[in-house]
């Protein structure tokens, strides 16, 4: 069982586009969604829920207002002012950090789990798929990166699956890293901007340091050659594999719109490019 991410260093390059293509042509695997803090692979996917789970990670202060005594000493203590003169917990400012309830002389303050997001379990028409939402404002992403990353390989075991394919967060920060962890190969999707271009160095350089095999896709790459060949020069140096560019298509737009991969959409050229590069990926 190989499991195959799409990264990008930055949003917005097409990588879910890819990742929706790969899941139509490649048989016998599981989808992950690990973008879950801004998930869309299922609007492509049109997954049926089977089993949904809470996330449960951190935790919260919680003030009994019985047992409070208004002695202000967990005012003066609290860093992050999480707490209201009335003495009232704000949700989204406290950090969890538990010094609150150790100064608390009556014990009136007590630490809560925190449930910050949802993970789920579907179906759909291309085979399982793993995704997750992280609430408004919670942090721990990476945790739940590495949860349903858990679920979807030991799915993919128990059905002997061959295949994990997973559409990763965009940047460097912790999602990618949880991304990244473990995974056969990372297939960074870029665009022939400037930002393009600085962006997917930096996610090799995270990739490469993980010493995970690398192979790169331009996307839209005709709409700057000159980029494009800037793109090609940086992978020729650091010997990453170009495996694909992708020409500007009003098409994917339209396949957008009708919720559906461009490889189903239309039987063209992009479609016919993306094949080759699922060919290059098995390689």
């Amino acid at each position: 069982m190989k499991q195959i991410l799409v990264i990008s260093g930055k949003g917005g390059t097409g990588k879910t586009v890819v990742t929706a293509s790969l899941a139509a042509l490649v048989n016998k695997k599981v989808m992950v969604d690990c973008d879950v803090d801004a998930a869309d692979l299922h609007l492509l996917l049109h997954p049926i829920i089977k089993e949904r789970h809470e996330f449960k990670s951190g935790k919260r202060a919680v003030i009994n207002k019985n047992a409070c005594q208004g002695c202000g000493r967990c005012l003066a203590v609290c860093r992050y002012d999480a707490i209201t003169s009335n003495y009232r917990i704000e949700e989204f400012s406290c950090e969890g950090c538990a010094l609150c309830s150790r100064v608390c002389p009556c014990n009136a303050i007590r630490m809560e789990e925190n449930t910050s997001g949802e993970w789920f379990l579907s179906d759909t028409q291309y085979g399982p798929f793993i995704h997750a939402k992280l609430g408004i404002a919670e942090e721990n992403s990476g945790k739940l990166v590495a949860k349903i990353r858990q679920v979807a390989k030991e799915l993919a075991e128990q059905q002997q699956l061959d295949y994990v394919i997973i559409d990763g967060p965009p940047g460097i920060g912790c999602p990618v890293i949880a991304s990244l962890s473990g995974v056969d190969c990372a297939v960074v999707v870029t665009e022939p901007t400037l930002s393009g271009l600085h962006d997917a160095e930096r996610v090799m350089d995270v990739a490469q340091h993980f010493k995970t095999p690398v192979k790169l896709i331009v996307n839209k790459y005709d709409l700057n050659l000159s980029m494009t060949d800037q793109i090609e020069s940086m992978c020729q140096k650091r010997t990453v594999p170009l495996i694909g560019k992708l020409g500007f298509d009003k098409k994917v737009v339209e396949a957008m719109v009708e919720g559906k991969s461009i490889v189903e959409y239309a039987n063209g050229t992009l479609s016919q490019e993306l094949r080759n590069i699922w060919k290059k990926v098995q390689d």
